[in-house]
């Protein structure tokens, strides 16, 4: 039985249980209405990323979430497909916190001040955005593999003027991008003899 190879695969558009096809654009529109329902409330905007290795590649999910804590959340993500296993931690954690960086400045600057106007007539009511890139590593040695490398990341994400979470805060990643990361890819094989791509 031959091996199944994989196409690489690097999403832009975004998608959740109930839609697909989201660009950006139709991303911070679906935010904007939730935050929109409720702009005296507190909102938590969180970047993540987590990945799984399965046979024949590595599985990288980036998801976006609006969370009104106690209250709700919305979520979309997109994926990555590597047509490797990455055995490295190292490598597998830098892949994460690119992906999630290159999100995050997808949502910074103007977009994000855009979120800010919602809530600013009722700043002294409570209302207020945090924005978070979470990272899928801790820094208890003892129970995180990866703790070596989270000074690295935090600091590349720190350096985009953003703010780091890490395990067990960093639900972002651990919490929503972990659920779509566990199924293997299922489309864009390769034909081993052919080498062109199945959808």
């Amino acid at each position: 039985m031959k091996r199944r190879r994989y196409a690489p695969i690097h999403e832009t558009l975004f998608r959740n249980l109930s839609e697909n096809n989201l660009n950006i654009d139709d991303v911070f529109e679906r935010v904007r209405s939730f935050m929109e329902k409720d702009p005296r409330a507190a909102y938590q905007l969180i970047v993540g990323t987590d990945a799984q290795v399965h046979a024949g590649h590595t599985k990288f999910v980036t998801s976006i979430v609006i969370y009104r804590p106690g209250r709700g959340a919305w979520f979309c993500y997109r994926q990555v497909i590597v047509p490797r296993e990455i055995r490295s931690l190292q490598e597998k954690l830098n892949l994460e916190t690119t992906l999630s960086q290159e999100v995050a400045a997808l949502i910074d600057g103007p977009r994000r001040e855009s979120l800010e106007d919602i809530l600013l007539p009722y700043v002294y009511q409570g209302a207020e955005l945090l924005v978070y890139v979470d990272i899928d590593a801790g820094t208890d040695a003892k129970r995180n593999k990866t703790s070596a490398f989270v000074a690295d990341m935090v600091g590349r994400v720190e350096a985009m003027g953003l703010t780091a979470r890490v395990k067990p805060e960093a639900i972002g990643a651990s919490a929503v991008a972990n659920r779509f990361t566990k199924s293997p890819y299922r489309g864009g094989a390769l034909s081993a003899a052919t080498g062109t791509s199945h959808r």
